[in-house]
């Protein structure tokens, strides 16, 4: 597990919460404070595990944020157990924190307790997972999914040669047999990214230049419940016995999360991918995790995608700030998230793909990691 950097968090943290401004139908009964007071103003951040190195970095990144900006903070991991964040919000509220922060386990599962927080005055902030079918989500605040889902699809197209890092058509025909997977479908996000690669990949699979053989291309069918590693690699196991007995390969998995990327890497060694004369698929991820950003190195993953979590939960902090000043955080998608019940205003950032090439540029340069960290596959 890891403990990012926060230095540059809290420097950003500083300028940020400095300018932060922002017009409109303020915060609820709770706000109007323009500053914290002798700690007396407690935001409640709930996240969804710690058995993923990324959300233990985003809850202390985003504890050390609130911190520094002078609030108390109640940071609380629901363990990937929904009933559990229920009732760790529920307690939230009932001790009457002034704005949550919530990465919710399931997106329609929060509906009484976002209720329960308006009643009371309490703004929320869906962090990263859009939180559906309420009508009081005040603010979200994330990457564009969509785009991420560009991306992976891009980094796949861009290792098997079938496009140029510019963009343009690669050398490389095909056909590839490449596989897809998805994300846990109870995470709003997990369809985003799905919509991106596949739009992405459509015209590649159109015109015969990626097979997938397992004929597996609906989202149903790629799933990863709670995005668990060992049930991705159970469903590659799965995969290459019942699809690939006949003496054919995996030239390409598009996986949308460095933990699933491992469980199907992991799958793949067992019957001897990555030996001499049966490469290694190119396999794609996310979010960057030391243990994948070190595959990546050493060229066993292909690539992942970077969504600097210090930046989002930056962004994060000065909502909250925003709502207890009184005011409404400045949105730049007003138009994308539609939650079921209501368009919620958003804060979008941007995300970048890594390979072995940017490694040192994208995360050792940024102090992200250091270089120790990347070489030993493990966060200091």
């Amino acid at each position: 597990m890891t403990n990012r950097p926060l230095l540059a968090l809290t420097t950003g943290l500083v300028l940020a919460l400095s300018a932060c401004g922002g017009s409109g139908a303020g915060g609820g009964e709770n706000s109007g404070s323009a500053a914290p007071a002798d700690g007396d103003i407690t935001v409640g951040v709930s996240m969804p595990t710690q058995t993923s190195e990324r959300w233990i970095a985003d809850g202390d990144s985003v504890e050390q944020g609130l911190k520094d900006a002078g609030y108390e903070v109640d940071l609380q991991f629901a363990n990937d157990d929904i009933p559990t964040q229920s009732q760790q919000i529920d307690q939230m509220i009932t001790k009457g924190h002034d704005v949550l922060i919530i990465a919710a386990i399931d997106g329609t599962a929060l509906t009484s307790q976002l209720a329960a927080a308006e009643a009371a005055g309490i703004e929320v902030i869906s962090y990263d997972r859009l939180i559906r079918g309420s009508a009081d989500v005040d603010f979200y605040v994330s990457f564009d999914n969509e785009n991420v889902g560009v991306q992976q699809a891009t980094s796949l197209l861009n290792g098997l040669g079938l496009l140029n890092p510019d963009g343009s058509r690669g050398t490389a025909t095909g056909p590839f047999n490449v596989e897809l997977f998805a994300g846990s479908l109870d995470d709003n996000n997990a369809h985003f990214f799905w919509k991106g690669a596949i739009d992405t990949l459509k015209p590649f699979m159109d015109d015969g230049s990626i097979v997938v053989k397992s004929g597996q291309t609906d989202i149903g069918q790629a799933a990863t419940l709670r995005w668990q590693q060992e049930t991705a690699q159970q469903r590659m196991e799965n995969l290459l016995t019942s699809t690939y007995n006949d003496g054919s390969t995996v030239q390409g998995v598009l996986s949308p999360y460095d933990g699933i990327s491992r469980g199907i890497i992991t799958a793949l060694q067992n019957v001897g991918y990555g030996a001499a004369g049966k490469p290694m698929p190119i396999i794609s991820g996310q979010d960057a995790e030391i243990a994948s950003v070190k595959l990546i190195n050493d060229g066993v993953q292909y690539a992942t995608i970077f969504k600097d979590t210090r930046k989002l939960a930056e962004q994060a902090v000065t909502a909250a700030q925003a709502y207890l000043d009184g005011k409404e955080p400045e949105a730049n998608d007003t138009e994308t998230y539609d939650n079921g019940v209501k368009v919620v205003p958003s804060y979008l950032l941007e995300s970048e793909i890594v390979t072995k090439d940017n490694v040192t540029s994208a995360l050792v340069d940024t102090g992200y990691y250091t270089q120790a960290e990347v070489d030993a596959g493990q966060a200091g």
